[in-house]
């Protein structure tokens, strides 16, 4: 075999070998979990996302998830699933009795998958969460003229290099056939960390008038459904759906993957 000038044959065999031996490790060695780090025990249980998420992202998907983790991810009963968003009344309300579909507890693979998300830049996660969620509005029959995911500011976008609402909301999106519009609503201003606010007046101090509508889109009488991961006082989601309500939206439902709280509703929507 002859090698082309100012290539090292011996390097050239070298290489070949680690990567035969990578091909065979990869082979040999069982998926590992991306919350746990043990043996992924599901890879049959998984063939429908696959096809899913081909069609989605046009590739394979590279997520693991042990049987374990897998287990702790249990939706809520279908009663439980509406709420009001706020989970303390504001005086003047500008939307009162704003909805909130949320069908999953924050706890278990939730709680250990969000700041894996967040902080760990681990995006598939929050496309799992966004096909888990489509499957959900599909199966209830929720319906929107257009989904709209809860922005970050450049600041967070610097951070995570992706936006979490965004990637969960357009599986969402494209499961029920909704248009998604990531460039209508915009974040006005940054805001500190809601998670790093405990007082729930303040978590709504925070966020108020951070939101607004891009000039681009006229909402007069449609129904938008805005998107976040995670909810708890609702004043992230609020402040977003009074800025939709402002630029024309005749209905605004909130949507969220997960929350840790829960007040029983029994039709606010």
């Amino acid at each position: 075999m002859r090698m082309a000038a100012g290539i090292n044959t011996g390097t050239v065999i070298q290489k070949g070998i680690r990567e035969a031996m990578a091909g065979a490790v990869e082979l040999i060695l069982p998926y590992r979990c991306a919350l746990c780090g043990s043996v992924s025990d599901t890879e049959d249980r998984f063939s429908g996302y696959d096809s899913l998420y081909k069609d989605l992202y046009g590739k394979e998907p590279a997520l693991h998830i042990c049987g374990r983790c897998l287990s702790d991810l249990n939706i809520l009963a279908q009663e439980k699933r509406w709420s009001l968003c706020l989970t303390n009344p504001v005086a003047n309300d500008v939307c009162p009795g704003l909805a909130l579909y949320m069908p999953f507890p924050y706890k278990g693979i939730v709680e250990k998958a969000v700041p894996e998300i967040k902080f760990g830049k681990e995006m598939e996660l929050a496309r799992f969460f966004g096909c888990l969620l489509g499957s959900c509005l599909q199966r209830e029959g929720i319906r929107a003229d257009v989904i709209v995911p809860v922005p970050l500011s450049e600041e967070r976008m610097a951070e995570r290099g992706f936006n979490q609402a965004s990637e969960i909301a357009y599986p969402v999106a494209e499961i029920n056939g909704i248009p998604f519009a990531d460039d209508l609503l915009i974040r006005l201003r940054d805001t500190g960390r809601q998670s790093e606010i405990r007082d729930n007046n303040e978590r709504v101090r925070n966020v108020t008038g951070a939101f607004g509508v891009s000039g681009l889109w006229d909402l007069t009488g449609m129904t938008v459904a805005v998107v976040d991961d995670v909810v708890t006082t609702g004043a992230t989601l609020h402040e977003a759906a009074a800025a939709l309500y402002k630029a024309g939206a005749y209905k605004v439902l909130c949507i969220a993957f997960a929350g840790n709280r829960y007040i029983k509703n029994a039709e606010p929507f």
